[in-house]
Formats: structure tokens, C-alpha cells, sequence
């Protein structure tokens, strides 16, 4: 795989209680994604936060981990469903992405437990976003293959 660089523009306006941010990558994909503090940390009121980024980014790549393997093992997916969940907690007095959780749900035909167990041990160990969250983080992945 060749080298790949993508960008994110971020605009801060504000103190850190009161201020108000907003993210818009580079591809235009996302346009302005609104986050503050108080919804960072409380009731996320429709706007986003890094911890929300973070489980999208390790989620959708394990989603797409987990299709390359099951492709090349010769048993392409009908459907993958993945939830993503990212941690933060406080360890020694610093605020820390603990954990991330990821839970999958699979339909893939031809392909018994054990197979699939395997392949998405495999996928996630292979996971670019998911090797980077094991910087400072757990990676929990749970599996489920739809009979």
C-alpha cells in the first residue's frame, strides 16, 4: 500500500469552558463538525468530540480489516456491523484513551465460528487505527457470526 496522508482543518474560537470548535477534513467529506467542551465531556447535543473521531476511525478501519481477510481466507462478507466505543478515563492525573471496543456482527456464508473467530483476531491485530489506540489503550474486540 503506498503512503497515505489525509488532513483535517480545526478552528477553535473561545476559552476552553466556553469556546466552540470546528473540524472539516480534507477530502469535504466532513464539513464543519461542530464540538465544545460541555458536550465533549456531557450530553453530546448533536455535535462531535476526538473520542467519537477515534471510535469511527478504529472501527470503520477494523471493518474494512476484517473484509480483506475474509476476502482473501476465500469467504467475502454479506454484511458487516460494526459498533465502535472509545474510552477515556483518568490515570495518573491525566485524562487517557483506556480502551477500545469493538463488537462485530457478521454474515458471512460458507464460514463456520471458529473461521471467523480467527480471521477477526487477525483483522484486528492487522488494523492500522487499531494498532495506533493500542499506543496508550486495550483493544477489546467481540465477535459474532451470524448462523
Amino acid at each position: 500500500m503506498p503512503r497515505i496522508e489525509r488532513t483535517a482543518d480545526i478552528t477553535w474560537s473561545g476559552n476552553l469552558a466556553r469556546g466552540e470548535g470546528k473540524i472539516s477534513g480534507g477530502s469535504g467529506a466532513m464539513q464543519l463538525l461542530p464540538f465544545t467542551l460541555a458536550t465533549r465531556i456531557g450530553n453530546p447535543e448533536g455535535k462531535t468530540s476526538p473520542e467519537e473521531l477515534i471510535a469511527a476511525a478504529v472501527g470503520s478501519c477494523f471493518a474494512m480489516s476484517l473484509a480483506g481477510e475474509l476476502t482473501k481466507a476465500g469467504s467475502p462478507p454479506q454484511l458487516l456491523s460494526v459498533d465502535s466505543t472509545c474510552v477515556v478515563d483518568e490515570v495518573d492525573g491525566s485524562h487517557v484513551v483506556t480502551e477500545v471496543q469493538l463488537n462485530v456482527h457478521a454474515r458471512v456464508p460458507g464460514l463456520d465460528d471458529a473461521g471467523f473467530q480467527r480471521i477477526a483476531r487477525e483483522a484486528e491485530a492487522g488494523c492500522t487505527m487499531a494498532r495506533l489506540a493500542r499506543g496508550s489503550a486495550t483493544v477489546t474486540l467481540s465477535a459474532s457470526l451470524e448462523q
